[in-house]
């Protein structure tokens, strides 16, 4: 794929500014339209996988930026799958992913931030963030409950909460951007037809059944009000150094190639090279040539 075949189909999901912003606009079940031949996927997705292997090489070589990759998604939309097959050529070394599940007693006692800054990828290296720091605007809007046991002064609790936290989420996200982290978003935009087929095909096959759970169906009934949070964070959040992409989930295979699509174009722009040694280094690496030729 060249980068201006990459850069049309990325521009299609890509969410830089979210004044205007409907996700009804996005169809879930998209595979590209005319700019991408669906035969093409499996190769394009290989011929990807191994272009972010180099990448990120050089990114760990280095060591100044960091890459964070955030996925939000409602069940069975297949997050575990793309940060899978995505990564699968990376070298495991320079990779580090944190899944963000119930906050425990310890996270409850801290700002809605603490567990995500405690997580965050080193210099050199690629996080990925299985839920994230946004459950605090998904989860916790839709159940309120779960805001209850958060121990915050009662006064701090209005209808402007949710607008609050967004803000404060854009702000950390242009300081990890001033601080060297590219933070990409992303959205993998299952609808709800294909969620009920995933749910059935799962209970269908005793292989996949571990994967299912009746809170599952539970959640599915809040569909709406999550769409509504989603809507919302996005608008709020999406910014140029901190983009969101409605990804289309639907068909997987595209799915993964839209993930690392993006992951290329984001490491690309910042024209990563090995490092240069100074003239001592070489010295000294010199040195050494000499000490092991020099050996018996």
């Amino acid at each position: 794929m060249t980068p201006k075949q990459r850069r049309k189909l990325l521009d299609r999901i890509r969410i830089t500014d979210g004044r205007g912003f409907r996700l009804r606009d996005h169809d879930p079940g998209d595979t590209g339209g005319d700019l991408v031949d669906r035969a093409d996927v499996p190769g394009l997705l290989a011929a990807g996988v191994a272009r972010l292997s180099e990448l990120q090489s050089l990114l760990y070589a280095e060591h100044s930026w960091s890459l964070l990759c955030v996925f939000q998604a409602m069940d069975a939309a297949g997050k575990d799958g793309t940060i899978k097959h995505v990564m699968s050529g990376v070298n495991p070394q320079g990779v580090q992913v944190t899944s963000f599940k119930a906050p425990g007693p310890e996270a409850l006692d801290h700002d809605f931030l603490w567990r995500t800054v405690r997580d965050m990828p080193e210099r050199g290296r690629i996080g990925i963030f299985n839920r994230s720091h946004y459950e605090e605007v998904l989860v916790v809007r839709v159940h309120p409950d779960v805001l209850a046991r958060q121990h915050l002064p009662k006064r701090l609790v209005t209808k402007r909460i949710w607008q609050h936290r967004l803000d404060d989420i854009a702000a950390f996200e242009r300081y990890l951007a001033r601080q060297g982290m590219v933070v990409l978003k992303f959205f993998l935009n299952l609808s709800k037809p294909e969620q009920k087929r995933r749910f059935l095909e799962r209970l269908d096959h005793a292989d996949k059944q571990w994967k299912f759970s009746g809170a599952d169906v539970a959640e599915r009934g809040h569909w709406d009000e999550y769409m509504a949070a989603y809507q919302h964070a996005i608008s709020a959040t999406a910014a140029k150094h901190a983009p969101w992409y409605v990804v289309p989930a639907d068909h997987k295979p595209f799915t993964h190639l839209m993930v690392v699509s993006a992951m290329i174009e984001a490491l690309e722009a910042l024209g990563l090279t090995t490092p240069t040694l100074s003239e001592d280094e070489k010295q000294r690496l010199d040195e050494a040539r000499r000490t092991l030729e020099a050996e018996d």
